[in-house]
């Protein structure tokens, strides 16, 4: 394990994180120990997630391990893309203008508004009346 060159990157995405590793391979990608079309059964995660390899021309150079906790589908997989972007980074760090351009390389901080005291949620008050 330790003479083939390894690649990592942290994403994050909502509450999901996902630890990305890369190594020089066929382009197997393997999410929580399932195949990546088991784990991700839409086709619109999983393309989501292959888009910093497809900007970068470096689809199936790669196998990627990945771990990833927390949140829901569609924020798992924008982690493990966040993820897969570091790593490239790592990998060769004249791809970071592409990937930054894209947006891939940005963490999106949008998270859900928590829940206020003395009103029903986030923002909505409840009933007024007048009289």
């Amino acid at each position: 394990m330790a003479d083939t060159e390894q690649y990592y990157g942290t994403g994050r995405r909502k509450s999901a994180v996902a630890r990305v590793w890369m190594r020089p391979g066929e382009g197997k990608v393997e999410i929580n120990g399932r195949a990546l079309e088991e784990y991700f059964p839409r086709a619109t995660s999983r393309m989501m997630l292959m888009q910093p390899l497809v900007l970068t021309e470096a689809e199936g150079k790669f196998d990627i391990r990945v771990n990833v906790s927390g949140g829901g589908q569609t924020g798992q997989a924008d982690a493990v893309k966040h993820g897969i972007s570091r790593a490239l980074l790592r990998f060769d760090s004249d791809l970071r203008p592409g990937l930054k351009r894209a947006g891939f390389l940005t963490r999106d901080a949008r998270v859900k508004e928590r829940k206020k005291y003395g009103q029903p949620g986030a923002r909505k008050r409840f009933q007024y009346s007048k009289r």
